[in-house]
């Protein structure tokens, strides 16, 4: 993971910038940040023990489009906070040359979570989904290379409503993005 992402630290817009910036999804954004609650006492003081760090950046690459982005940074943005880890996003759009050194499974997937020290250099990355709620896409892309086929957008459909189901009405899949995270931070 040496990747080198100097040229890119304090590029980005603030979460505030781009929470108000939002011409699409801002109430469902807004609403997704509102319903998190620290479920975990252990998880809350584990973020919150970070504080005394001053080493590492976030970089999220993200869209005011995307349902996963309007579901996830909500969360990872709480937990960048709380531990007191300067956070700047890149709208996928403006930065095609950053989002296309992260592809996950040969596309562009956001969000994407980095990871960084103070110098630029990627330590970690998350995104753009928890791994359980992800798993049905990797299962759909390794199962189905051929995007000509007949059935693609049916199986394609299929993932997609796997996910959700995964993702699940409630908040309890936020849980799994904090674990996710903090196991990143604790190997840095």
């Amino acid at each position: 993971m040496s990747q080198q992402l100097s040229n890119y630290l304090r590029k980005g817009i603030s979460p505030k910038q781009f929470v108000d910036g939002m011409a699409k999804n801002q109430e469902a954004f807004r609403s997704w940040q509102s319903k998190f609650e620290w479920n975990d006492a252990d998880l809350e003081y584990f973020f919150e023990s970070q504080n005394n760090r001053d080493d590492l950046r976030c970089m999220i690459i993200a869209a005011e489009w995307c349902g996963d982005v309007v579901r996830n940074v909500p969360v990872v943005f709480t937990a960048m906070e709380k531990a007191g880890i300067p956070t700047e996003v890149f709208i996928m759009e403006e930065h095609l040359e950053l989002v296309d050194q992260f592809l996950v499974m040969g596309g562009r997937s956001i969000p994407v979570v980095l990871i960084t020290d103070t110098g630029g250099h990627l330590l970690g990355k998350w995104g753009p989904r928890p791994t359980y709620i992800q798993e049905p896409m990797v299962a759909f892309k390794r199962d189905n290379p051929d995007r000509e086929a007949a059935d693609y957008q049916e199986k394609l459909a299929a993932a997609r409503q796997e996910i959700m189901a995964r993702y699940g009405e409630g908040t309890g899949y936020q849980t799994l993005i904090l674990e996710e995270l903090r196991d990143i931070l604790s190997g840095v």
